[in-house]
């Protein structure tokens, strides 16, 4: 089924094998005024189709259907230069860490809560407005955060290391660290790329910071810091990090 006009809203295409949870899906979708479901799908291979003729800007995506699967759908559309945010919708926890390596924006559960599936929504809003990089000259300098009473100047060449909690992330500095309430994706999009690497979906480290890179065997490879901390690379990220070694 699809659906194509020039109404206002994020470009939404539903995948899900069970009809009545695709039903589901668009009750919730049609209260929520920043969506515009464009389309559905039941399987993968539909979703593929789907995608490369509607272009949404936003995927609602079951992970276990037959044949072609939600985590293959996600692997395709991560090689594509221009790619919609996907939100994948499943009943099952145990996939959350393979999805989010895959770059997902978030990991809904079923039955979906629409209250849920909004945070969800706010998150892919605010990595789409982050995708416009300063120009070359106007990255982030310093960092506001809150800390007891007050607000603390941090500079961003102080900070070794940024992990994803959340909605939240923690700003190391030194010893001590930092929450500061943003996204990581959106804060990426702020930082030089000369100075800072993200590593993996919750990990964004200084260059400099770095010593070396390891390879773990069957594919898997790891980034040693200066500390002695070993950190493993996202598959996501993994040719980007190894063409900062020159590999």
């Amino acid at each position: 089924m699809t659906e194509v006009d020039a109404a206002p809203g994020l470009r939404t295409l539903i995948v899900d094998d069970e009809p009545l949870a695709v039903e589901r899906m668009q009750v919730i979708c049609a209260r929520l005024p920043e969506l515009r479901v464009v389309g559905t799908a039941s399987d993968g291979a539909a979703a593929l189709r789907l995608i490369e003729a509607l272009a949404p800007e936003l995927v609602l995506l079951d992970l276990t259907m037959p044949e072609v699967d939600g985590l293959a759908v996600a692997r395709k559309l991560a090689r594509q230069p221009k790619r919609p945010a996907v939100i994948f919708v499943t009943a099952h926890e145990h996939f959350a860490v393979e999805a989010f390596d895959l770059d997902a924006v978030d990991y809904v559960l079923k039955p979906v809560a629409p209250e849920r599936l909004r945070r969800a929504v706010d998150r892919a809003l605010a990595r789409r407005g982050s995708q416009g990089r300063p120009a070359e000259g106007t990255w982030l300098e310093e960092l506001w955060v809150p800390h007891r009473a007050e607000l603390l100047r941090i500079e961003v060449a102080q900070v070794s290391r940024i992990d994803a909690e959340r909605d939240y992330v923690r700003l190391h500095v030194g010893d001590r660290s930092y929450l500061l309430l943003q996204t990581i994706a959106g804060l990426e999009a702020r930082l030089d790329p000369a100075e800072f690497i993200r590593i993996h979906r919750s990990t964004i480290l200084r260059r400099d910071c770095i010593r070396g890179l390891r390879h773990d065997g069957l594919g898997v490879w790891s980034i040693e810091l200066e500390d002695g901390t070993t950190l493993r690379i996202g598959r996501t990220y993994l040719a980007k990090v190894k063409a900062m070694a020159g590999r």
